[in-house]
């Protein structure tokens, strides 16, 4: 019997919150491909690779974020920090400002 896209979501998060994102990432990746416009798979998705050190594909999923909604202040703050941790602060540095507008002046 197929698992339903939330089975497959708890078993990835339990993956997660257990500690090992890599294992959450192998489960997620293919579920962000079924349901991508799904931002629930997509936040955790991005977490979970860029708690993994994946920092291009942590980039690329909350790219995908903003692109399904430029306002989420939360997807801009990772965003930056998935650039900064690749030392491109001159990149992270509008989405940081993004966030901070949206946040009210929180740079964090």
């Amino acid at each position: 019997m197929k698992e339903t896209t939330y089975e497959t979501y708890a078993r990835g998060r339990m993956y997660f919150d257990l500690g090992d994102p890599i294992g959450a990432a192998r489960i997620l990746a293919p579920l962000a491909d079924e349901q991508p416009e799904s931002r629930s798979v997509l936040e955790l998705l991005g977490r979970a690779y860029f708690h993994s050190a994946q920092l291009g594909k942590a980039e690329d999923t909350f790219r995908r974020i903003i692109e399904l909604d430029p306002c989420d202040s939360w997807a801009h703050i990772a965003l930056a920090r998935s650039l900064e941790r690749q030392s491109r602060d001159d990149e992270a540095a509008p989405h940081r400002r993004m966030h901070a507008a949206m946040s009210g002046g929180s740079l964090d």
